[in-house]
């Protein structure tokens, strides 16, 4: 079973932890760069700001008492609108609901701040994480995003939700 856990800014060590770790398995996911978070980068007042954007909702997903994923929700440029960011689950917990879990509590939040639809960015040829993200019901815009550092634009999907 797949728990969720709310972080706040005093839990910078663990998003930290599992944030390094996201983002040397899998660089290809992320606009940032492991190197950018390392080195004078890697300050606890850094970890504590990223958790601490105003409105916004960071969660890890445990199983087994073990953190094995994570996802923020914070609020879009639009005053109606959510954005999905720094989703990722360890290869230990691929395949065990954990994506679709963390995925659904960035949607609960999102509702109960009102907002009408969800947003999230996704690099291209990141199939798993595409198909994860459609088979919640998000759909590709049309819309580019930013260019990542190979040159590629990111993909942005949305999803319309029932505001309370």
């Amino acid at each position: 079973m797949t728990d969720l856990r709310v972080l706040s800014p005093d839990d910078w060590k663990l998003w930290r932890r599992l944030r390094l770790a996201a983002l040397a398995e899998a660089p290809y996911a992320f606009g940032s760069r492991l190197e950018d978070w390392q080195g004078e980068g890697d300050r606890e007042e850094r970890w504590r700001d990223r958790l601490s954007i105003p409105g916004s909702r960071n969660l890890i997903a445990m199983v087994d008492d073990e953190p094995v994923g994570m996802a923020s929700g914070i609020p879009g440029p639009e005053f109606d609108a959510a954005e999905l960011i720094s989703m990722w689950v360890a290869p230990v917990g691929r395949g065990l609901g954990v994506g679709d879990r963390l995925m659904r509590g960035v949607e609960e939040w999102a509702v109960e701040t009102g907002a009408r639809s969800l947003r999230l960015t996704v690099a291209p040829g990141n199939s798993r994480a595409i198909a994860l993200y459609r088979r919640n019901g998000f759909e590709a815009t049309g819309e580019l995003g930013d260019v990542l550092a190979d040159g590629r634009r990111e993909i942005v999907m949305a999803k319309r939700i029932q505001a309370r």
